[in-house]
Formats: structure tokens, sequence, C-alpha cells
């Protein structure tokens, strides 16, 4: 039998690490352990299984596991989330030096961001073939979230090096079409090399479940509800402002009630204009155990995906595929040409608003309200489109794929 391949997973996040970039990472290494000879660098659980102290190696479902060291201070502070960007990034390209050989093929995941510019220097130096992994576009988040102006030397400075980035990568490998244009835009030539291998959603934890057999909407009180929800991270780049103005506008017509669950950087502002205002329609929750996400995602009529106007092809949303997979339709505040508005149209699931317009939103939900025989087709095309398009096994095939067209370069 012939030798396998060895394929490095590099990432900071990773197994039993399960937020979004470690589950993903881990399920990709894990459904090429059978075909190949694959192992991960990466880092002792820092988010949300931080204190879980994993085994420095071990080899976890097929998967050789080498966990690097870093220092562990509070994230929440900039300087100490510097200092731990700094040194997991720094031990993890120490190990890739000596781990790292000859014709081995690595996928490094864009975050942190100095982890993957290590990590082609290591393959430079160790004749490896390098594929990125877009998970963040740099500095155009920074751009268009208005915290560093577009001339400033610091996004020329970005820009350049993440130009250079893209050059010395045998693959490009990114999350969506709109994030693919932004990055062929950047690409004097060879646009072959930038792949799609989107997200996906968990199609066997997460199905389609009746509205009335919720225990979350039960446990509300919100059964007699229309309900609109909003999952996941609350960040930056989420445009809930949209979301809260609307619930304003919808305050006095007690039918509707607004339900938002997640964590991130705006959540604080959410739960204090709730009181600023008097939203009694409006419910503000701290995200669900993974164990009760499906009851949770079930817990609605209709699902938000809000973004602030600007983010198309820097942020594709992962919860879209887990909204899919419970067979919820969609209502999709984002700008026109981001992949989002895409999926929701060309899979016929939903509305599509453009950012700031929180009177289309109301809109929206009033004609959903209207026609539940509609929303029922929307869900059954979402759960159908989360099997046929976005599971894991097929996402593990172009992985496949991109493979083999490294290896035989």
């Amino acid at each position: 039998m012939s030798k396998k391949r060895r394929i490095w997973i590099i990432s900071e996040l990773y197994y039993p690490e399960m937020t979004s970039t470690g589950y993903f990472v881990t399920v990709i290494a894990e459904g090429l352990a059978p075909v190949y000879d694959v192992s991960a660098l990466c880092g002792q659980p820092s988010y949300w299984a931080r204190g879980v102290r994993a085994l420095g190696r071990e080899t976890h479902n097929g998967v050789n596991v080498q966990r690097c060291w870093a220092t562990t201070l509070d994230k929440n502070k900039l300087l100490s989330k510097i200092i731990n960007l700094i040194t997991i990034s720094s031990s993890i390209f120490w190990m890739s030096l000596f781990r790292i050989r000859q014709g081995d093929i690595v996928i490094a995941v864009t975050n942190p961001p100095l982890l993957p510019y290590l990590t082609a220097i290591a393959c430079r130096l160790k004749g490896a073939r390098f594929a990125l992994l877009v998970h963040d576009v740099y500095p155009e988040i920074f751009t268009r979230l208005g915290i560093l102006k577009a001339q400033s030397v610091p996004v020329r400075l970005m820009d350049r090096a993440s130009r250079w980035l893209y050059s010395e990568s045998n693959r490009i490998i990114v999350i969506g079409r709109d994030m693919r244009n932004l990055i062929i835009d950047k690409l004097a030539s060879r646009h072959d090399r930038v792949v799609i291998a989107t997200n996906w959603g968990d199609t066997e934890a997460i199905f389609p479940q009746p509205r009335s057999e919720s225990r979350l909407l039960d446990t509300l009180k919100l059964s007699e509800h229309f309900v609109a929800q909003f999952c996941g991270n609350i960040g930056r780049t989420h445009g809930i402002e949209d979301l809260v103005n609307a619930a304003e506008a919808l305050a006095s017509d007690s039918s509707f009630h607004f339900l938002l669950m997640g964590w991130g950087a705006k959540k604080r502002w959410a739960i204090d204009q709730k009181q600023a205002r008097r939203l009694e329609n409006l419910t503000i929750l701290d995200p669900l155990p993974r164990e009760e996400l499906c009851d949770g995602l079930n817990a609605c009529d209709i699902a938000i995906i809000s973004f602030s106007s600007g983010m198309s092809g820097i942020s594709v949303p992962s919860r879209m595929y887990n909204v899919l997979a419970a067979g919820r339709p969609l209502l999709a505040v984002c700008d026109f040409d981001s992949e989002l508005a895409a999926v929701v149209r060309e899979e016929e699931i939903g509305w599509v608003i453009p950012p700031g317009r929180p009177d289309l939103i109301v809109e929206a939900l009033h004609e959903a309200k209207a026609d539940p025989d509609r929303l029922r087709v929307m869900g059954e095309r979402a759960r159908k489109a989360a099997e046929t398009k976005y599971t894991s096994s097929h996402i593990i095939e172009v992985y496949k794929s991109l493979l083999e067209g490294l290896e035989a370069e």
C-alpha cells in the first residue's frame, strides 16, 4: 500500500474547543483522516472550553493532535489578548519547523492574524504546500467597521501583507462567493487558486421540530406569539440596531415578539436599549448549550440574520446553515451581493432586506405572519438545501478534491 500523504491543520482552536472555528476545523480534519495522515497543531482551549486542560499530544478520531504552549491571560483585556495571540502563533510556528516535512500539505486558518503568515514562512522553508482557509479578511474588516481609515498607514501595510500571504498560498479556501470575489480582486494571477468550501449545518443534531413542541417557547410563554429570532454572535459586524428598531416599531402589537440569543460586543447595547425603550416584546438570553440548540433554533416562526452595511465579502454567517437545518425561513438583513443574500434568493427561503431599513423588516414580518403556508414551504426548502448542499460530508468532498489537485501539482 502507498503511504498516505500527510496533511497538517494549523489552528489556534481545535477540539475540545468547539467554538465555530474550532468546530469546523475539527470536523474537516476528522473527515479527511480516513484518506490522509492528518495531524493538527493547535493551542489549549481558550474560549468556551477555557479551563479545560487537554492532553499535550493525543490521537482523537484518527487525527494526531499536538497542542502547543501559550499564555492564557484574560482575553477580554486588549494587551493580554495580544500577548496570547503572539505566544500561540510563535509556539505553533516553532513546532511546525520541527514537524512539517517536504511534500506535506498544510491548511492554516486566518485567525489569529499572525499565525497564517508564520505558517506560510514555515511552508516555504520546509518545502510544503500551503492552503489558506480564510475566515477573516484583513484589512477590510477594520475599514468597513470604521475602526481604521482606508488610506491610513496601518491599513496600507496590512493590505500589502495580505496580498503577500495570498501570493504565497497554493490554494485559498473561502467560505462564500462574495469573499471569493473580494480576494480575487487582490490577486495578480491564478484566480483558479481560490476555492469555495462553505461551512455547513449539523443536520443530524439539528432538525425541524413542530413549533408546538418547543420547550423554550413554552418556558418563555411565547407559544401564542409570532416569534422572530436572532441566534448567535452579536458582534460588531451585526446590524443589531435594525432588529431593536423593528422591535420598537412593533411594540404596540402584542402578537409579535423578538427573541435574541447569543453573546458578543453589541449584546450589552441591546440590553440597555431594551430597558431604555421599555421593549416588552424583546427577550434577550445567553447562548444556549449545544445540546439545547436544536430546540432553541426551532423556537421561532422566522429566523433573522442581520449585518451592518458593507459586510459583503468579509463575513459569512455560519449560523445560516444551522437555521437551514432547523427548517426555518430566513429574514436576511444584509448587502444584496453577499453570500447570505444569494442563498436566501436561490433557495427561495425568505426575505432579503438592506441594512438600515427596519421599516422593511416590519413589513416583511407582517407579510410572513399573514401567510403561514408560505412560511411552511420556505422551511421545507431550507431543510432540503441543508441536506443536499450544506452538510459536512458534502464539504469534505470539496476538500478532498482540493487536496487531490495540490498532490497532482
